[in-house]
């Protein structure tokens, strides 16, 4: 049988040399390759010494730290299935994986042990260790008197690698189950598709729960061997200090927003970069006008999801659009209406698309997974979308009222089903309104019941108990009822138009 595992086809990439940096801090602190097989292989020992087999998850919940990219190394070297969870979650959202994904093993962060134990042993976790913003824990721990030492379990091309969850129309969330395969042909593409080479080295801001940070950046870094300087958070200082000992730079419109709001950026700090890129979010047109204006380079933007990572790219070597998402990667695209019929070029339409990226369905949700797929194989990505005469994608809407905010998924039916527990509210309805700097701000519209008063302070504070500050509504507003047409359905283009006014 052949070795799919995809961490055998990153060491491959690693250079002869293994005392070349790997990773390196702000500070200077640096980590070689050596040490990241060496630690890999530590906590692949430790997480099979749980009694961990080949297919079970590993859910982590930690701040971002070089340890923490290790330990999704050592999930990929022991066959085990990554699961990473965005640090925003709260205890509720918590409790819904764990109990879908059912793990074998938790990673959290020290402060939430005794939530997170409680919650992990309510859905029979056998495990949990910790991790800190330092990379220290029971994790690292545990792990220090383990061997470096590990043979990299042999996977096939279709064995899982990675399942990440993403918010369900119906505010239950799903976990897009995705394969070596899926992850490696998608790397592969975009090393090629963004000329990566062996000298690059990139400049790491972006978090690592999320595909753009794990793995459309530090996979493209692994297949070259390159230098990753490790960034714990975003800060357009600390980016701008560290700007002219890097070549590449990947970002979601926030960071580009926020960078040309300080005025120490420019063509100077970009003197040795190559390649920008964006994603997550849609670039507004003005931000990409001015970034050339200041420094000289064009954003490279881009369009993925998590269920089948980047799926289109403006050219490495050709012209760049405003607004547009570029031409197809390595897979086939189409644009077809809600019954599948094929629209002309120039008509906007529902985005399918079809791929060795494209993931191999939703966690335990056959029916759902069904649901997404055409009889021949396209997987409906809900996204609106045209094509123009040159042959470039432009994303113009979404089929399912989904917000991104911040470069974060958002869907308003899962806001919706919180709000609607409210005491004091009947009724509710979130849609998303342009934001300078989110790209996308999560407004509420809600119904009182009258029989207790219900105010926009209450809504919001009653919500961020229960949702990653992500979802919180921005604004709220307090109104008599909600639009709606003939048949009833709750006409959101009409709040839309409400929430824009009031901005």
């Amino acid at each position: 049988m052949t070795n799919e595992n995809l961490y055998c086809l990153f060491e491959s990439k690693f250079p002869a040399n293994r005392s070349a940096a790997a990773f390196e801090l702000p500070d200077g602190t640096a980590y070689d390759f050596e040490a990241l097989v060496q630690t890999s292989g530590r906590f692949a020992n430790l997480l099979v010494a749980t009694g961990a087999k080949p297919g079970d998850r590993v859910a982590v919940q930690v701040h971002k730290t070089v340890e923490a990219v290790f330990l999704y190394l050592a999930c990929l070297r022991a066959g085990l299935v990554y699961l990473p969870l965005n640090t925003a979650y709260k205890s509720a959202e918590l409790d819904y994986f764990l109990n879908d994904a059912t793990p074998a093993v938790v990673v959290c962060d020290p402060a939430d042990e005794a939530s997170v134990q409680t919650i992990a042993t309510g859905a029979g976790v056998a495990r949990v260790f910790t991790l800190d913003n330092r990379g220290k824990g029971t994790l690292t721990e545990e792990a220090a008197s383990q061997s470096p030492d590990f043979t990299t379990v042999i996977r096939a091309s279709d064995d899982l690698a990675a399942i990440l969850y993403t918010s369900g129309t119906t505010g239950r969330s799903k976990g897009a189950m995705l394969t070596h395969n899926n992850l490696a042909s998608n790397a592969q593409s975009l090393v090629t598709a963004w000329a990566f080479n062996e000298q690059d080295v990139l400049l790491h801001a972006l978090p690592i729960f999320h595909v753009h940070g794990l793995f459309v950046a530090l996979h493209c870094a692994f297949l070259k061997g390159n230098k990753v300087i490790f960034l714990d958070k975003f800060d357009p200082d600390t980016v701008i200090e560290n700007l002219p000992r890097a070549t590449v730079f990947m970002g979601v419109p926030t960071f580009y927003v926020r960078l040309l709001g300080n005025p120490a950026f420019g063509a100077e700090a970009c003197r040795n970069m190559r390649l920008f890129t964006a994603g997550s979010a849609p670039l507004l047109e003005e931000t990409f006008k001015e970034f050339t204006a200041r420094t000289g380079h064009v954003i490279l933007e881009r369009y993925g999801m998590s269920e089948a990572g980047m799926i289109t790219s403006n050219p490495y070597d050709g012209e760049r659009i405003a607004g547009s998402v570029g031409m197809p990667l390595d897979n086939d695209v189409r644009i077809a209406d809600e019954d599948g019929t094929l629209v002309a070029d120039g008509e906007i339409g529902i985005l399918e698309i079809k791929g060795p990226n494209v993931f191999k369905g939703y966690w335990q949700m056959p029916e759902k997974t069904a649901a997404e797929f055409r009889p021949d194989g396209y997987f409906i990505t809900g996204d609106m979308t045209v094509k123009d005469p040159n042959g470039y994608y432009r994303i113009v809407g979404r089929a399912k009222d989904l917000i991104i905010s911040g470069g974060y998924n958002v869907y308003p039916k899962e806001i919706e089903s919180y709000l609607d527990e409210m005491p004091g509210v009947l009724e509710s309805a979130v849609v998303g309104r342009p934001h300078p700097d989110f790209g996308e701000a999560v407004v509420a519209f809600v119904v009182p019941d009258n029989s207790i008063p219900v105010d926009a302070d209450s809504v919001i504070a009653f919500v961020k108990d229960k949702l990653a500050n992500f979802k919180v509504p921005k604004e709220v507003f307090v109104i008599k009822e909600l639009p709606r047409n003939t048949m009833g359905k709750v006409q959101k283009n009409e709040l839309r138009k409400m929430a824009e006014a009031s901005a």
